[in-house]
């Protein structure tokens, strides 16, 4: 007889999912229960549902306790798709039987909780009161929130933005819009609500609202693939501020990995030193997660193989997280890249064996991998299949010399001749006069400005 557990991942693998499994790595290394407690808000359901549709160790045991954080909030839906996951996966779980009474007490409940928001929002709209009007459309956006309906959610705190009178007013609607907006993963949109935000604080309240922004823009810049920006944003995050300020996107061991993984994929050592280990404020996030700064200080000290070993010790735990899981593999290569680049500076050339003991496995040799990276420019090197070598491709120093010194001469002279230009012109006392075209109401409108270069002579 099949076992289900093993089904139910061979349809996740199938449909395009990560699938985390015990045979090829080691299993995640923290408690399910000390990791849900970093958090609050409707986080803590997105993230037991993918570690439970992820991880094979941890499958039932995280769906079982999204079953109950469902059961605690009053969204329908996400209730149903767990239940449907563990009873795929352990169809004898005593969990994994509808509660129907539950169900439909809670969608009557919704429904009548909707229809007395609206009707409240209705008679506050009449009596022209703003704060009233814009506290109904607070109430109602949070209720649509928490019963799923994000599209519905998001217009209501839209609508809130007319009758906002003080900055804390304008500080709430841009959260709301942006944690609507993560839950979508619209992340184009989480920026434009944060730059709403800020501004028009007092110094105590931008204190506290910097850890936020700064660890939102992150993740914003990490969905969209700005691995150096989002490595800066996270860099700058205030660690002195609470994390019940912004527990509700990420926690402070979220920052440290983030901050970490994303700045050992995008800066160079120098950067790495100065802007990583010797940030006082980040340092107190890294205390938190001791193996990326450990990772972070072998790249550093030119250990790369032990600083690759570090972190792949602890990729099972990465790709459970729900904002670094689509973005693991790309970033693990890039600072494998980074690694075998900064390998080489020293040598013109290194026997093949030497890599594949530094860098390689038995069931991967490197062979394939530098060949992938030369091609794509990565790496300047080339590889001697006869005497396994391989070697560094150095670039002629004369040649980039000449060729620097020509850009330069170049745009110089471009600026040179630009500057005349216009002091000729000036002294010429010219008035610069555009080419007028006829508009459909007969109107004579300026185009772009043209002169004749034969007036300066």
């Amino acid at each position: 007889m099949a076992d289900p557990l093993l089904e139910f991942f061979t349809v996740m693998d199938s449909q395009g999912g990560v699938v985390v499994k015990v045979e090829c790595i080691d299993p995640p290394k923290f408690d399910l229960d000390l990791y849900l407690q970093n958090y609050r808000g409707r986080t803590r359901f997105d993230r037991l549902y993918l570690i439970g549709r992820s991880s094979v160790p941890l499958c039932v045991d995280a769906l079982k306790a999204a079953i109950l954080e469902a059961k605690r909030g009053r969204d329908p839906q996400r209730y149903r798709e767990v239940v449907e996951c563990l009873r795929i996966a352990a169809p004898h779980d005593s969990e994994a039987t509808y509660d129907q009474t539950w169900l439909e007490n809670t969608e009557v409940s919704n429904r009548n909780e909707t229809h007395r928001l609206t009707l409240e929002l209705k008679g506050y709209k009449n009596n022209l009161i703003k704060e009233s009007v814009r506290m109904g459309n607070e109430d109602l956006g949070k209720h649509l929130e928490s019963i799923g309906d994000l599209n519905g959610a998001a217009e209501a705190y839209s609508k809130m933005r007319p009758d906002v009178s003080t900055p804390k007013h304008i500080v709430d609607v841009g959260k709301h819009l942006v944690c609507v907006s993560l839950q979508r993963r619209e992340w184009g949109m989480v920026t434009a609500h944060l730059n709403k935000m800020g501004g028009n604080q007092s110094p105590e309240d931008e204190k506290i609202l910097q850890p936020y922004i700064k660890i939102v823009q992150g993740i914003s810049y990490l969905g969209q693939e700005r691995f150096l920006d989002a490595a800066l944003s996270f860099l700058a995050a205030d660690a002195a501020v609470p994390s019940a300020s912004y527990n509700d996107v990420a926690s402070q061991n979220d920052v440290a990995v983030y901050g970490g993984l994303l700045a050992l994929a995008s800066m160079d050592r120098k950067d790495l030193q100065t802007k990583v280990l010797d940030n006082s404020s980040f340092r107190q996030f890294l205390e938190l997660e001791p193996h990326i700064r450990r990772a972070v200080t072998q790249f550093v000290n030119g250990r790369y193989s032990a600083c690759i070993a570090t972190l792949e010790s602890y990729r099972p735990d990465y790709l459970l997280d729900i904002y670094l899981q689509r973005h693991i593999a790309k970033i693990y290569s890039e600072i494998r890249s980074k690694c075998i680049v900064q390998y080489l500076i020293p040598f013109s050339c290194v026997t093949l064996d030497t890599m594949n003991a530094a860098f390689g496995s038995p069931e991967k040799p490197i062979e394939e991998e530098l060949v992938s990276m030369i091609r794509t420019g990565t790496l300047q090197a080339r590889i001697n299949t006869i005497d396994k070598l391989v070697t560094a491709v150095s670039v002629n120093p004369r040649q980039k010399l000449q060729t620097t010194a020509l850009e330069t001469a170049r745009s110089y002279e471009k600026q040179a001749i630009d500057r005349l230009r216009r002091m000729a012109l000036a002294a010429a006392d010219l008035e610069l006069k555009g080419q007028r075209k006829m508009t459909p109401h007969g109107m004579n409108v300026t185009s772009d400005l043209m002169y004749d270069d034969s007036a300066l002579e």
